[in-house]
């Protein structure tokens, strides 16, 4: 990877509990890009932010006869440097103060800083 990017910024808005199908793939990509040294951040927005309340994304399997769980792949990609961030507006919307969120979730930013890294000519963005 010399010479390319070495920063990823991931909105997460359309992969939400209702659509599990959708939510492998960014973890996946976000472990992938982990593996390759690179300093990767998911943005958590909208109904997404409901994969980070415990328990939630622990119950989804992205494909009937999948074992491997939403949060395991979550975790994974964790497990790498992935740092997972919520949405502070879809947050104070969509989860409340009684709802215990995974220990992974690394607090909330600004719609602004995904803005800053699509922005930024060192970051590489992707949408989910």
């Amino acid at each position: 990877m010399t010479g390319q990017r070495k920063k990823l910024a991931i909105l997460l808005w359309s992969a939400t509990p209702e659509r599990p199908q959708l939510c492998a793939t960014p973890f996946v990509h976000a472990a992938a890009a982990a593996a390759f040294d690179c300093d990767v951040e998911i943005h958590f927005a909208g109904p997404a932010v409901r994969l980070l309340v415990s328990g939630v994304a622990e119950a989804l399997r992205p494909w009937p006869g999948v074992d491997t769980s939403i949060y395991q792949m979550m975790r994974q990609a964790t497990n790498l440097g992935v740092e997972l961030r919520a949405c502070a507006m879809a947050m104070g919307a969509l989860v409340t103060r009684d709802e215990a969120l995974i220990p992974e979730y690394g607090g909330t930013i600004a719609a602004s800083a995904f803005v800053s890294r699509a922005l930024d000519p060192e970051w590489a963005t992707l949408v989910f």
